[in-house]
């Protein structure tokens, strides 16, 4: 598969994540609406944002500017080596 290269559409991916991520919220939110829930919820999105940033962000800028890899498969194929 060839990379994304049009900024739009990549615009447009990143939105529908974003999308995926507000609507799976609502749904559980619809379907327990607990305090504790919400609140679990919130500290998954917040975590699962900050894993983001420190698994394509940090690793190369900090530890290893060498390491470049396009996903989590990628990077494991990587320290493998």
């Amino acid at each position: 598969m060839a990379d994304l290269k049009s900024k739009r559409l990549i615009v447009i991916k990143g939105l529908l994540f974003i999308s995926i991520v507000f609507i799976s919220a609502i749904g559980i939110v619809i379907y327990c609406p607990r305090i504790e829930v919400i609140a679990l919820l919130l500290i998954l999105i917040w975590a699962a944002a900050r894993s983001y940033y420190f698994l394509f962000y940090v690793l190369e800028k900090y530890v290893d500017p060498k390491l470049k890899y396009t996903g989590l498969i990628d990077l494991i194929k990587n320290m493998r080596k």
